[in-house]
C-alpha cells in the first residue's frame, strides 16, 4: 500500500494549526498547552468524528501506512522532549541536591507507582488475579509508571509568584523533581523491558549494562562536545553533533539493551548537560521539537485514540487514578519531607508542588502503551489515556491553589523579584536560578 506525500503534508498542516490554536486556548485557561494539543488530536482525528454520523471520519483520518509515518514523526518528537529534559538536568544539581531531595524524589516515585499499580489491579479483577496474569500485571505497572512523572513548570511559576522559588523549600522541590524524573525513567525502562518470558535478573543486568555503556560512551562524547563547542561556540554544527548523539543513544538503548528509546535520549542529554554550549543546544532542540515534532507527538496521541471500548467504569477509574496520583505525591513526598525536618505546612506544600503532571506523563503513556492488555482483539486491561488527560488538567489547576493554601505569600524587594523572574516554560532558566542559589 502506498501513500501520497501531499496527504501527509495536508495532515501536518491541520495538526500544526490545530495544536497551536488549542494549545493557546488551554494556556489562556491556565492549563498546560500539551492538554490543548492532545485535545486537538482528539478533535481532528477519527476518535470523535467516527462516532458522529456526519459523513466523514475526521479532518485527519490516515490509512495504516500514513499512520506509521505520523507515528514516526511523533516518536522523534518524544525523543526530542526527553533529550531536552536531559540537557536541562544539570549534573551539578544532582550532586548538590542533597539527601533530603533524593529521599523525597524516591518517595515521589515509588509511592505513586505502588498505589497506582494496586489501584489499577482492582479494576482488572483484583490483586490476586492481576499477580497471576503477567499481561495484567504489566498493564497495572504501566499505569503506576504514569503516576511517577512530575512536571514542575506550574510549580516554578507559583513559587516565583509568592517569593519562594530560591528558598530552601523551592530548591528542594526543584531538585527532587529532577531526581524524580531520573528514577521514574529508570523504572519505566525496567517495566517496558519485561515480558512473559523475561527473567527479572537479566532485565536488571541489561539495564545496568546500558547505564555503564551510556556513561562510558558519554565521557568520550562529552569531551568531544566540549572541544567542538570551545572551537566553534554557538555554531549549528554543535547542535547537529548533539542531536546525532541523542539519536545514537536512543537507537542503542532499544536495539541492544531492550531499554525504552526515550531513556537513551534522556541519558544523552544528561551526558551533555552543564557545559558551556548546553543552553544553546537546548534552545535549538526546543525550536526544532516544539515547532514540528512535539505538536505531532501530542496530537498523535489524540488521533490514535480509540474510544470504541469506552465504558462507564472508565470514568470511575479516571477518578480513582487522579485521586491516587494526587495523594500518592502528597503523602509520599510530604511524609519524607516531614521526616527530614521540614515543618508541617512546608512538608505538605512540597508534596503539593510535586503533583503536577505534563508532557512527561504523556511521554510515558506513548512509550509503554503497548502494555495495555488485549485478548483476541478485545480490551481486557485498562487504557489510561482519558485518565492521564484528566490527571494533567486536574493537577494543573490544583497545584498552585494548594501551594498557596499551605504557604503564606511573602513580600520581596525589587532585587529578589528581578532575581526570581523565571519563565515557567523555560526549564533552562529554572536551572540557572538553582545554580545561583547553590553558589
Amino acid at each position: 500500500m502506498e501513500f501520497e506525500v501531499t496527504k501527509i503534508i495536508y495532515y501536518l498542516a491541520i495538526i500544526l494549526f490545530a495544536t497551536k490554536a488549542l494549545g493557546m486556548a488551554t494556556r489562556k485557561l491556565g492549563l498546560p498547552q500539551v492538554v490543548g494539543m492532545v485535545i486537538a488530536g482528539l478533535l481532528i482525528g477519527p476518535a470523535i468524528f467516527s462516532r458522529i454520523p456526519i459523513g466523514f471520519d475526521g479532518l485527519v483520518n490516515p490509512t495504516e501506512i500514513e499512520m506509521d509515518v505520523l507515528k514516526t514523526f511523533s516518536q522523534i518528537g518524544v525523543i526530542l522532549i526527553l533529550f531536552s529534559s536531559g540537557l536541562e538536568t544539570d549534573l551539578k544539581d544532582l550532586k548538590t541536591s542533597g539527601f533530603s531531595s533524593s529521599m523525597i524524589a524516591l518517595a515521589g516515585v515509588f509511592v505513586p507507582l505502588v498505589l497506582g499499580s494496586i489501584g489499577a489491579s482492582f479494576f482488572m479483577g483484583g490483586i490476586r488475579e492481576t499477580l497471576a496474569d503477567t499481561n495484567k500485571l504489566l498493564n497495572a505497572l504501566f499505569i503506576g509508571c504514569i503516576l511517577t512523572a512530575t512536571s514542575v513548570g506550574i510549580t516554578v511559576e507559583t513559587l516565583r509568584e509568592i517569593g519562594k522559588l530560591n528558598s530552601k523549600l523551592g530548591t528542594t522541590i526543584l531538585s527532587a523533581a529532577i531526581i524524580d524524573d531520573v528514577i521514574g525513567i529508570i523504572v519505566l525502562s525496567l517495566v517496558t523491558s519485561l515480558n512473559g518470558s523475561s527473567n527479572p535478573v537479566i532485565t536488571l543486568l541489561k539495564a545496568a549494562a546500558f547505564f555503564i555503556f551510556s556513561i562510558g560512551l558519554g565521557i568520550v562524547m562529552r569531551i568531544t562536545f566540549k572541544w567542538i563547542s570551545a572551537k566553534y561556540p554557538h555554531k549549528r554544527r554543535t547542535g547537529i553533533f548533539a542531536l546525532s548523539m541523542c539519536f545514537i543513544y536512543a537507537f542503542c538503548a532499544e536495539e541492544f539493551f531492550g531499554i525504552a528509546s526515550i531513556t537513551g535520549a534522556y541519558m544523552a542529554g544528561v551526558m551533555l548537560s552543564g557545559l558551556s554550549d548546553t543552553k544553546f543546544v537546548d534552545k535549538k532542540v526546543l525550536v526544532n521539537g516544539y515547532m514540528i515534532f512535539s505538536p505531532i507527538f501530542f496530537a498523535f496521541i489524540g488521533i490514535s485514540a480509540d474510544f470504541s471500548n469506552f465504558k462507564l467504569s472508565d470514568i470511575w477509574f479516571a477518578a480513582a487514578f487522579v485521586l491516587i496520583g494526587i495523594l500518592g505525591k502528597i503523602i509520599g513526598c510530604g511524609l519524607v519531607a516531614r521526616a527530614v525536618k521540614f515543618k508541617g505546612k512546608e512538608a505538605v506544600a512540597i508534596g503539593c508542588g510535586m503533583i503536577a503532571r505534563g508532557e512527561v506523563a504523556l511521554a510515558v503513556y506513548s512509550t509503554a502503551s503497548w502494555l495495555i492488555y488485549f485478548e483476541n482483539g478485545k480490551l481486557v486491561g485498562i487504557d489510561p489515556l482519558f485518565a492521564t488527560i484528566m490527571l494533567i488538567i486536574t493537577t494543573s489547576i490544583l497545584c498552585p491553589i494548594l501551594i498557596k493554601v499551605f504557604l503564606k505569600t511573602s513580600d520581596t524587594n525589587k532585587d529578589d523579584e528581578n532575581h526570581n523572574q523565571v519563565n515557567a516554560e523555560d526549564y533552562v532558566s529554572v536551572k540557572a536560578a538553582m545554580e545561583a542559589q547553590n553558589t
